[in-house]
C-alpha cells in the first residue's frame, strides 16, 4: 500500500520531463541556415583590376572644324548619319573663291594655248636653223644669214620656255585658289558616324583661337574599332604586360563579359590625386559583339590576367575570413574555424594550398546571423 504514492511521484516527474522536453522542442530557436560550397579543383587566375571605371573609346575620333571662319552655306549631313572618307560634311560661303578658281582655270587654258603656239614656233625655227646650216655648208647662204637663223631659233625657244613658265604659274594659281576653297569645305577624314553637329545653316562658324577651345563643327567617330581605356594603380602596373588576356565587363550590359588583350601601357603615371597615382592601360576587344551594340563612352571594368594555375584546389574568395580562415562544416553540423594557406586569387576565386581537401564544405554567406565557429547550423536546401 505504501509503494503506490512513490510510483505516482515518479510518474509525475516523468510526465513533467516529457512536457518540458516537448516545450523545449517546440519553442527552441531554429538553427542558422547557411549556404555551403565545396572546395573543388579548377583554374585560378591572378588578375589586376582598374581602380576607377574605364571608358570605351573609338580608335579614331575627330572633332572637326574648318580652318577658316565663315557662314555655313551647306550642311550635307545629319546627326547619326554614316559617312565615307572624303565625303563633304559642310561648306562655308565660298562663291568668291569659286569665282577665283574659275578665273584661274580660264587663265590656265589661255596660257596653255599660248605655250602650244610659242613652242610650235620654236620647233619651226629650230628646223629652219638646221636647214640653214646644211645650206651654209654647201655655200648657198652666208655666215650672216646663218647667224640670223640661229638667233631666231634661240628667241623662239626662249619664247616657248617663257610660255611654259606662264602655264606653270597659272597652274599654281589654280592650286592656290583650290587650297583657299578647301579651307571652307569640311570633308570626312575617315569612314564613321556623325556624333554631333554644332551650328546651323546661315550661322557663322569660327575656328578656335589659341588657348580658347570652342565646340567643333562636327564630331566624327569611327565606331568600327573600339577599345577600353582604364586606370591601373601604380602598385599593380609592373604586373601588366602587352598582350596579356583581359576580361571586360560593362555596366550597360549585365551578365556578360568580353575577352580582350592589353594593347598599350602608358609610359608615365597620372597624378590625378596625390594618393591615387595610376597608369593608363588600353585594352582591345578580341572580337566586337555582334548582338550587343557598344557605345563610345560606356563605362567598363577590366580584369587583366597576369598568372594562371590549372587544376588547383579553389574556393570562392568571399568565403574567406580575413584572407586566412574559413568556417568548415563538420559531419555533426558544427562549424569549425579552419586556417588555410592561399595561392593565386582574384575577386571570384582563391587557390587553397593547405588546410582543406577536395570536397570539404565551407560557409559561403559569412554574414549570416549565428554563423560562427562552434555553432550548430543547418545547410540551406537547394
Amino acid at each position: 500500500m505504501k509503494a503506490a504514492p512513490h510510483k505516482k511521484t515518479w510518474l509525475a516527474i516523468l510526465l513533467a520531463a516529457l512536457i518540458a522536453a516537448a516545450l523545449w522542442h517546440f519553442t527552441r530557436p531554429d538553427l542558422p541556415v547557411v549556404q555551403l560550397v565545396s572546395a573543388e579543383r579548377g583554374k585560378v587566375e591572378a588578375t589586376v583590376n582598374n581602380t576607377r571605371s574605364g571608358t570605351i573609346k573609338a580608335c579614331r575620333r575627330a572633332k572637326l572644324s574648318a580652318p577658316a571662319g565663315g557662314q555655313i552655306s551647306q550642311l550635307r549631313v545629319k546627326k547619326g548619319e554614316r559617312v565615307k572618307k572624303g565625303q563633304v560634311l559642310l561648306e562655308l560661303w565660298n562663291k568668291d573663291l569659286v569665282a577665283q578658281e574659275s578665273a584661274a582655270r580660264e587663265a590656265y587654258s589661255a596660257a596653255l594655248e599660248q605655250e602650244k603656239q610659242s613652242c610650235l614656233g620654236a620647233d619651226l625655227a629650230g628646223r629652219e636653223e638646221a636647214r640653214a646650216e646644211k645650206l651654209m655648208q654647201k655655200g648657198f647662204i652666208s655666215h650672216e644669214g646663218m647667224d640670223q637663223k640661229s638667233a631666231a631659233a634661240r628667241i623662239a625657244r626662249a619664247g616657248c620656255d617663257a610660255a611654259r613658265s606662264a602655264t606653270e604659274q597659272s597652274g599654281s594659281r589654280i592650286r592656290a585658289a583650290r587650297a583657299d576653297l578647301d579651307r571652307l569645305i569640311l570633308k570626312a577624314p575617315f569612314d564613321g558616324i556623325v556624333a554631333e553637329i554644332s551650328g546651323e545653316l546661315g550661322e557663322y562658324a569660327t575656328p578656335s583661337p589659341p588657348g580658347i577651345p570652342t565646340p567643333p563643327s562636327i564630331d566624327l567617330i569611327d565606331d568600327s574599332c573600339l577599345y577600353v581605356s582604364a586606370p591601373i594603380d601604380e602598385v599593380d602596373a609592373a604586373r601588366v604586360k602587352l598582350g596579356q588576356a583581359v576580361k571586360i565587363t560593362l555596366d550597360a550590359i549585365k551578365g556578360k563579359s568580353f575577352m580582350g588583350h592589353v594593347r598599350r601601357i602608358a609610359p608615365y603615371v597620372l597624378e590625378v590625386e596625390k594618393q591615387a597615382r595610376t597608369v593608363e592601360v588600353e585594352v582591345d576587344f578580341d572580337e566586337l559583339p555582334s548582338s550587343d551594340r557598344l557605345l563610345v563612352g560606356y563605362s567598363a571594368d577590366v580584369e587583366i590576367v597576369y598568372a594562371t594555375h590549372d587544376n588547383v584546389l579553389r574556393i570562392p574568395t568571399q568565403a574567406l575570413l580575413d584572407g586566412k580562415h574559413v568556417l568548415l562544416y563538420g559531419p555533426d553540423g558544427v562549424l569549425e574555424d579552419r586556417m588555410v594557406g592561399t595561392g593565386l586569387a582574384n575577386w571570384d576565386e582563391t587557390e587553397i594550398t593547405e588546410g582543406l581537401k577536395e570536397g570539404d564544405r565551407i560557409v559561403l554567406n559569412l554574414d549570416q546571423a549565428g554563423a560562427k565557429a562552434g555553432a550548430r547550423v543547418q545547410p540551406e536546401k537547394k
